[in-house]
């Protein structure tokens, strides 16, 4: 006899969308964490002053308010609440224009043709563009959030996958016209964490802009931590359990189960359940590759960024990078194991529209930048230089920061491998093939050992899928 159906280690958002997914069928299962509250990389602290509340790791959210797993969950019934900022994403120029992503496709469009204009150029082909690409994203997310299989929409696959594949220079030579709209989409593709000029960072621009015209970049009312702590509210009312404070050394160290989901890295797992596997499998796992980490900052403010654009205050998230070439160049110097000067940086400011965020008149910042793995160098000045190029008397308004190497990221979550949040590295080779190449990549050669992290498809991101994925085929195995 089992002492339940299946347990979980880990209790981040995939972590939690498994034990969901599993108790909705009614299964038995519990789930293990080695911190004191759940969420993984969602989690809020007051990191700074008190009072003023930070999301430690994650902190916008396109791809859980995109979720299909996450939609379907009545979340908002156990406490979340999503704020939309009237602008999904600003990127500013030194020459004090700022370009807008607005949830609106066709006010996303006039905003790029008017900067054009001003430039001598007659069109912009943001719109003929985005709108054939939102319109397969409609038809096909299923397929794209998940393990690779013959598509529903074969040819809109075709379509999409054509201008996904590509390296993210590329896409903007060929598709885009202006400075402002090809900068803007350097800034989307650098979220793969990738150098600009490599196969397939066209994917992590295209879904971030499709996401944000079809569902927004949202955040959650009172930090990340209150995704983790809904998911973990429906899990138990469904008859989960959930022990927190409880670090798993030893896949021995746990109760019997018909079923082990680890939502753990590749190396994590070979420590803790590697005696169980195979050894080509073991050996496929040790390959596995992990990318570039982050180098975090969080503020406590006085005031709001004083961005030149003042434009740059409608949105929730700003990309602090300049040109395309900048942004390109940053990223190829991170990945060569350097430090660029003008590293590419991503900035949040949800206290503007979240007043919960922070004492009255005052405000939080959320900001990083992309590393080599392992990095213990402090980019703190290199940062700071950065916004203020766009934000003069920006380092006037801090009252207090904290900063968070790599090493302070996987001290933080064991899963951020060298300050890797992403993973592992999403490359053609890691891109369905997380962990191993395999019809089935939740699923180990080892009988009832399962994987649900973001090392498995689709990928990093708050969005449950790999969770959900890896759920349904424990239910398959296990109930048929």
């Amino acid at each position: 006899m089992s002492n339940y159906d299946a347990v979980i280690v880990g209790s981040g958002p995939n972590g939690l969308a498994a034990g969901i997914r599993l108790a909705q069928e009614g299964l038995g299962v519990k789930i293990f964490e080695a911190r004191d509250s759940v969420g993984g990389g969602c989690r809020t602290a007051e990191l700074t002053l008190p009072g003023f509340k930070h999301d430690v790791c994650s902190a916008i959210y396109p791809l859980a308010a995109g979720s299909p797993f996450f939609r379907s969950l009545p979340l908002a019934k156990f406490g979340l609440e999503w704020i939309y900022s009237p602008s999904v994403l600003a990127h500013p120029f030194e020459d004090g224009s700022a370009v807008l992503i607005k949830q609106s496709l066709l006010k996303t469009s006039e905003i790029f043709l008017e900067l054009a204009r001003r430039k001598g150029l007659k069109k912009s082909n943001y719109i003929k563009i985005f709108s054939r690409l939102i319109s397969s994203w409609i038809h096909l997310e299923k397929d794209f959030l998940g393990p690779f299989k013959f598509p529903s929409h074969p040819f809109k696959a075709l379509a999409f996958g054509l201008k996904a594949i590509l390296p993210a220079e590329n896409f903007a030579g060929i598709y885009l016209k202006s400075k402002h709209e090809k900068s803007l989409f350097a800034g989307l593709a650098a979220h793969s964490i990738m150098p600009l000029e490599r196969p397939i960072t066209s994917a992590a621009g295209i879904a971030l802009a499709v996401l944000g015209h079809i569902y927004g970049w949202p955040f959650p009312k009172g930090g990340s931590q209150k995704i983790a702590d809904a998911l973990a509210s429906y899990f138990l009312s469904l008859g989960g359990e959930i022990e927190t404070s409880c670090l798993i050394n030893s896949i021995e160290e746990l109760p019997s189960s018909k079923a082990v989901i680890f939502d753990l890295t590749p190396k994590q797992i070979i420590k803790i359940a590697g005696s169980r596997f195979p050894e080509k499998y073991k050996n496929k796992l040790s390959r596995f590759r992990y990318g570039p980490g982050v180098f975090k900052i969080d503020y406590a403010l006085s005031e709001p960024v004083p961005f030149i654009s003042k434009e740059c205050l409608t949105a929730g998230t700003v990309h602090i990078g300049g040109t395309i070439d900048e942004i390109s160049e940053s990223g190829k110097i991170v990945w060569n194991g350097g430090h660029p000067e003008k590293p590419f940086v991503i900035l949040a400011q949800q206290s503007l529209f979240d007043q919960s965020r922070a004492p009255e008149g005052k405000h939080t910042l959320w900001v990083y930048c992309h590393v080599p793995n392992g990095s213990d160098v402090n980019m703190t000045e290199r940062i700071e230089r950065q916004i203020e190029r766009f934000a003069p008397g920006f380092q006037d308004t801090i009252l207090a920061k904290n900063i968070m190497n790599t090493k302070d990221m996987e001290k933080y979550n064991p899963n951020y491998i060298g300050g890797d949040i992403n993973g592992g590295i999403q490359d053609l080779l890691q891109f369905f093939s997380r962990p191993v190449w395999s019809l089935s990549p939740y699923k180990s050669p080892a009988r009832g050992i399962y994987i649900c992290s973001s090392s498995t498809p689709p990928g990093g991101g708050v969005h449950g899928m790999c969770g959900y994925h890896a759920a349904e085929r424990v239910i398959k195995d296990l109930v048929g």
